[in-house]
């Protein structure tokens, strides 16, 4: 990490001893398993957004005109969905 800031953190007493069991079984510091924990949630949290940002913008009505225009090709043997 470039850049790093302590933060003092309070863990529930049963929160903090799976993560301490936790790091040990993984063979990591506690540190480096609760900022792992804590970049899991944010890309979570960060990737829900950006998939509700597409959805909001998103034109269904242009889709389902796309999606029932005629023409346009067979799939070849390689597109065709497994039976």
């Amino acid at each position: 990490m470039k850049e790093t800031r302590t933060y003092p953190l309070r863990l529930p007493r049963w929160l903090k001893e799976a993560a301490e069991r936790l790091s040990k079984e993984e063979g990591t510091s506690i540190n480096q398993f609760v900022a792992m924990a804590v970049a899991e949630k944010v890309t979570a949290l960060q990737t829900a957004r950006f998939f509700e940002d597409r959805r909001v913008r998103a034109d269904f009505k242009a889709f389902d005109k796309i999606m029932k225009r005629r023409g346009g090709q067979r799939p070849r043997d390689c597109d065709e969905m497994p039976k």
